[in-house]
């Protein structure tokens, strides 16, 4: 089972920008971004297919990108114009394994 560890994120201001990576102990396929707010479920953010096709959901399109790097077996989320709602602990998903969490902080 492919390992997903993560880095990036920690605490912005509204409007700022941050980026988060995940990189992956094997090869990487469809990757995913998600993201889990205190008291909420877990959300769906972000997909990238192999062959570089992406999906965002609409709270966060035109903000977020996501990205891949496959000879570094490593994807992205570059998060821009951030803001408070966007606050969440942020997972990046392979359809099999989740990578530990990443908490992303937006406040003044």
């Amino acid at each position: 089972q492919v390992q997903l560890v993560q880095s990036g994120g920690g605490l912005v201001q509204p409007g700022g920008s941050l980026r988060l990576s995940c990189t992956a102990s094997g090869t990487i396929y469809t990757m995913m971004w998600y993201r889990q707010a205190p008291g909420k479920q877990r959300e769906w953010v972000a997909t990238i297919l192999s062959g570089g096709s992406t999906r965002y959901a609409d709270s966060v399109k035109g903000r977020f990108t996501i990205s891949r790097d496959n000879a570094k077996n490593t994807v992205f989320l570059q998060m821009n114009s951030l803001k408070p709602e966007d606050t969440a602990v942020y997972y990046c998903y392979d359809s099999s394994s989740w990578g530990q969490g990443t908490q992303v902080n937006v406040s003044s």
